[in-house]
């Protein structure tokens, strides 16, 4: 791209660009602008953006030198194009620039300005120390077209109330199938927010997405849940994030909010009761459900929650994300009892693709088959594989 001749510009990654278009597209709404100085000290104070809860200013303050050289000289009503690498994604109408402290901004987003939290260190880097407010426009507004697939969906089913739920589905669990099927016991549509890091971690996004896909088209009605995948960008990256998901979750048109108790930081506790940052929200009236962590007692036989299982939590068999991940990273099918055979066998052959140099001829000494020559791929074998591990007569 040849930049001569045209107007300065300020670079941006992909970040910030899903920042500013969640803010364009409405979403954060009442917001509805990069904030100015005043507007930024005044969030600062009192955490709230004309009388509804909002952690922290919403600004743009591009780190780098180059950036810094323009911000400086910028002029009121000059026109910045908004680059990534060389690429122009948007322009800007210079309002104001005014200074920011970086650790300052740092502790409100995260509650600590500790550089040896990598999420901490990673936003501060992209940091600068002067902000700038003012109109813009972007060539690509993702989230107005994702904004018209939930108008559609609702329309389909004549929906009168709807759920929102954040996933990361990394990976897709047992606990999370049951939660999904908990809010469908209450809405006319679930509207599913897919998570999707800018720094890829475990599971390709594209992976996670695929097994949801699975798992909505052969286990659930499939006209009451959408999938929306959802950057997910610093500003959901604090303890706050609470506040954002339930901003998000209204301005897509969400009647209520159905999040894990875990995925929720607790402020304070009395003798009798914990409260959580849902009971700090102001002004946002959608309906915010926390629900128990569920497991598998080994006793009941069935999923429970803490409060609703009287076996201690040596009967429990836990959910936890990070150690199923593990088993598949090590290229071990884990327990259906902690996710399905068919999800495993679709991470498993993403994960480890072309495993095994024979794979026809240990399918076929193996695993039972109808005697017919047939194409069998990864997928097909961990899911029979999986099979001959449930056999129980030998057991």
């Amino acid at each position: 791209m040849d930049l001569s001749n045209k107007n300065r510009h300020l670079f941006i990654d992909e970040e910030a660009l899903s920042a500013l278009d969640t803010l364009k597209s409405g979403l954060l709404h009442p917001i509805t602008a990069l904030m100015n100085e005043e507007e930024t000290k005044s969030v600062i104070q009192t955490k709230m953006f004309k009388g509804v809860s909002f952690p922290f200013p919403f600004i743009l303050a591009p780190s780098g030198k180059r950036n810094l050289e323009v911000l400086k000289t910028a002029q009121k009503g000059e026109v910045l194009d908004l680059l990534i690498q060389r690429e122009k994604v948007g322009t800007l109408v210079v309002e104001e620039v005014y200074s920011i402290d970086p650790q300052e901004r740092i502790k409100h987003i995260f509650k600590t300005s500790n550089p040896n939290i990598k999420e901490v260190s990673t936003t501060l880097n992209r940091l600068g120390t002067l902000a700038i407010s003012g109109p813009y426009s972007l060539m690509i507004e993702k989230y107005s077209k994702r904004q018209y697939k939930v108008i559609e969906a609702k329309k389909k089913v004549g929906a009168k109330h709807t759920t929102a739920i954040m996933l990361n589905a990394n990976p897709l669990h047992r606990a999370h199938e049951r939660l999904i099927r908990h809010a469908l016991d209450s809405a006319d549509l679930i509207v599913l927010f897919l998570l999707k890091p800018f720094v890829q971690k475990d599971l390709e996004f594209s992976i996670r997405k695929l097994t949801v896909e699975y798992f909505i088209k052969n286990y659930l009605p499939k006209d009451k849940i959408i999938i929306i995948p959802l950057e997910y960008s610093y500003i959901y990256a604090g303890q706050d994030e609470t506040i954002i998901d339930a901003l998000v979750a209204k301005n897509f048109g969400c009647n209520s909010l159905m999040l894990g108790r875990k995925h929720v930081s607790s402020n304070y506790s009395t003798k009798d009761k914990q409260f959580s940052i849902v009971d700090t929200i102001i002004g946002n009236n959608i309906t915010i459900s926390l629900i128990d962590e569920y497991v598998f007692c080994d006793i009941c036989k069935t999923f429970v929650s803490n409060s609703s299982c009287p076996h201690g939590q040596h009967h429990h068999i836990l959910y936890h994300s990070k150690t199923i991940l593990e088993l598949l990273k090590q290229g071990i099918m884990p327990p259906t009892v902690l996710i399905r055979k068919e999800i495993s066998a679709i991470i498993l052959s993403k994960l480890f693709p072309n495993r095994f140099k024979n794979l026809e001829n240990i399918y076929y000494q193996i695993i039972p088959n109808s005697g017919l020559l047939e194409d069998h791929d990864e997928e097909d074998f961990y899911k029979k594989l999986m099979e001959l591990y449930q056999t129980t007569s030998l057991n």
